[in-house]
């Protein structure tokens, strides 16, 4: 029996029994996705937290089939890439969460766009952290309906000036909307009020709803933090904002049974790294947490409910998975043709969950963290037994899932297997890591172009947040001795004319909405409820700022100078087609410093 136009999707009848395998005969799920930052597989009170109170997310995971040996990479922008793409995390081009590797190169082909080709109505609220510049951002990308913040979290550098965890101002389709409440309340709010839109119009929807919590800094509302009054300030406010988190999924979960979508739907919940401050309650036995190679750094939630696909009671495979392996799933299910010519690095899944024998296999996962890739940099090569950490620790994972003991003398056959695995697996990639994606500049569509530092490539890590944009030049200042040589800033922005002709290059040290002088102190902003500061609540410092130098390609332009009021120096300029690097600067009395933000406008 087939879905037809005619046919009611609520109404639609499964023929024979709910048995895990009758697929092809329902009509294309909803997909609900929720992913959150920084909570990990053991701040969940159904995997045994004693201390977390989660009691949604225990239901839904005792309604589901749950993925108990799932991997992601160890930190989130990379994880969101396999996640979206079904690829390596390093072949995408994201392998850190700043410095310009955080951007989703232009040529992969999300989850969202793959769902939208195929009749689905898609929406993505919250984190997206995979670029916020054409062609990176999520409404380039796939998703008709955005709703975000801004960088990688709520206060980064590439978000609205002076947001913090509550009442802040978002991204509505590319336009700022300010909203009050809490943000997880707001995201969720907002994927919640589409989710109605799409059922109204009786379509198969795809939300993609991505908390930035409980990622710092740590803010919640003091109800969420009075329920672990016996715990540290930090446990508290983390673990707060993840009761916070099981509410919305519980408010999410009954609307869906509200609007009659509940059978229809396949609702996921997972996260995007091991866990950021649970680890000292509790963390499953296993050893790490966010960043690490070892498995408390990568092995996350992973549950999925589906009552009429036969996921509506509580069931765990224990088999190998990882990220990659999601975005093939899902098309499998939602009967979505692959595009000729894309190929997935992983499996779909679907015969696993039907109860398929499934083979062994290797799988990799890393924490570059750094500019360019460094080869075996905090890997791990993973298979249902091994570990092989950094291509020397081996650990039997099964027999030691606290990776103590090191086997790699006893198994040397097994370290040979895995580490030609990944020989073959880095060479594969590698040619892909000279592909810089680029900040796309004179594309009809997009002519005004806003650039933030937290995207400077350079060695160092740029200031991804607001209060080291704040802080501006000061730690650096501080370090320096008596004969200190003049600083230079080393970092640019990678960009791509893709339209020769002039252009209008604006440059500052605060940005437009902040309304400040270039060499103006800026006050410190209200704090929130929490128990770590607001990135606003930090003074900003002024720079005695002499002149401001447009240079490109290394190459000096031009220089004006700054005058007092000036919260702007504007160049004009011909730029060819083809890749450039931008790195305008502001020249003081301690050598240069960054110009944080800066604007490009293409001109007529």
């Amino acid at each position: 029996m087939a879905f037809t136009a005619d046919m009611n999707r609520h109404t639609l009848l499964l023929l024979g029994t709910c048995l895990i395998g009758s697929f092809s005969a329902f009509a294309k799920p909803n997909i609900v996705l929720v992913m959150t930052d920084d909570q990990g597989y053991g701040d969940v009170a159904a995997h045994g937290n004693p201390v977390i109170k989660t009691p949604h997310i225990d239901k839904l995971a005792g309604e589901s089939l749950n993925l108990q040996d799932y991997h992601v990479a160890p930190t989130c922008s990379p994880t969101r890439a396999a996640f979206l793409t079904g690829h390596w995390t390093n072949r995408t081009g994201v392998w850190h969460t700043i410095n310009g590797r955080s951007m989703l190169r232009e040529n992969e082909v999300t989850l969202g766009a793959l769902l939208q080709g195929t009749g689905y109505t898609t929406g993505m609220f919250g984190k997206w952290h995979l670029g916020d510049n054409y062609p990176y951002r999520p409404e380039d990308r796939g998703f008709e309906e955005v709703y975000r913040h801004g960088g990688g979290g709520v206060g980064q550098t590439p978000d609205v000036w002076d947001n913090a965890y509550f009442d802040g101002s978002y991204f509505h389709n590319g336009k700022i909307e300010s909203a009050k409440g809490f943000c997880t309340d707001v995201f969720f709010e907002q994927a919640n009020q589409f989710i109605r839109r799409s059922s109204a119009e009786d379509k198969p929807f795809f939300a993609y709803i991505c908390t930035n919590a409980p990622h710092g800094p740590l803010h919640c509302p003091q109800k969420y933090l009075d329920l672990y009054k016996d715990q540290s300030d930090g446990i508290a406010a983390f673990f707060g904002m993840i009761t916070n988190i099981d509410d919305n999924v519980g408010k999410t979960r009954a609307l869906l049974n509200e609007l009659g979508e509940e059978e229809d739907t396949l609702f996921i919940f997972t996260t995007d790294n091991g866990t950021a401050g649970g680890a000292n309650i509790f963390n499953a036995g296993m050893r790490g947490k966010k960043g690490s190679a070892y498995d408390g750094g990568h092995r996350v939630p992973f549950m999925v409910h589906w009552p009429k696909g036969g996921m509506k009671a509580h069931r765990e495979i224990k088999t190998l998975t990882h990220a990659v392996d999601i975005v093939p799933t899902l098309l499998d299910y939602a009967e979505a043709a692959t595009p000729e010519g894309l190929k997935f690095d992983g499996l779909s899944l679907k015969p696993l969950f039907e109860g398929a024998a499934w083979s062994d296999r290797f799988m990799v996962t890393d924490s570059q963290r750094v500019r360019d890739p460094i080869k075996w940099k905090d890997s791990a090569v993973m298979s249902e037994e091994f570990r092989l950490i950094k291509g020397e620790q081996l650990y039997q994972i099964n027999t030691d899932p606290g990776q103590e003991k090191d086997v790699a003398k006893e198994f040397p056959e097994q370290v040979g297997k895995m580490r030609a695995f990944y020989e073959s697996w880095w060479a594969d990639i590698e040619p892909s890591f000279a592909e810089t994606t680029e900040i796309v500049l004179g594309h009809s569509d997009h002519p005004v172009v806003s650039m933030t530092a937290h995207d400077w490539i350079q060695k160092a890590g740029p200031p991804w947040n607001q209060r080291q944009i704040r802080d501006g030049m000061k730690p650096k200042l501080r370090k320096r001795g008596p004969n200190a040589k003049p600083l230079k800033h080393e970092g640019h922005w990678a960009v791509k004319v893709v339209t020769a002709g002039k252009y209008r290059v604006s440059v500052s040290r605060w940005p437009a909405e902040a309304g400040k002088a270039i060499t103006a102190a800026v006050p410190a902003g209200a704090d929130v409820p929490g128990t770590t500061r607001a990135f606003r609540a930090t003074p900003g410092e002024a720079i005695a700022a002499t002149s401001a130098v447009l240079r490109v390609d290394d190459q000096v332009i031009e220089s004006k100078p700054v005058s007092a009021d000036a919260q702007a120096v504007t160049f004009e300029m011909s730029l060819k087609e083809g890749s450039h690097r931008l790195s305008p600067i502001f020249e003081t009395e301690h050598g240069e410093e960054g110009a944080y933000y800066t604007v490009v406008t293409k001109l007529p």
